[in-house]
């Protein structure tokens, strides 16, 4: 978070995101533009946590309900 605050454009570039990298770069060479790619930096770092969580939610979620069907068709036979 504090790589998102402090150095926007590097915190895509380690992500992978070598193309916004270099834009969110140009944004943040200007002292005015260095807010914007501030705050741009740190939605998308929280947006990316979010999704991981999510998707994590989701196989957990996938595995109960696998496990809840195959005990259910095991009563059944």
């Amino acid at each position: 978070m504090l790589l998102a605050i402090l150095l926007p454009f590097l915190s895509f570039i380690v992500r992978g995101k070598i193309f916004t990298g270099i834009i969110c770069l140009i944004l943040q060479i200007t002292l005015i533009g260095w807010l914007p790619a501030a705050i741009w930096a740190v939605l998308s770092l929280n947006n990316e946590r979010a999704d991981k969580r999510n998707d994590r939610l989701i196989k957990a979620m996938r595995k109960i309900k696998n496990k809840t069907a195959q005990t259910h068709y095991k009563h059944l036979f």
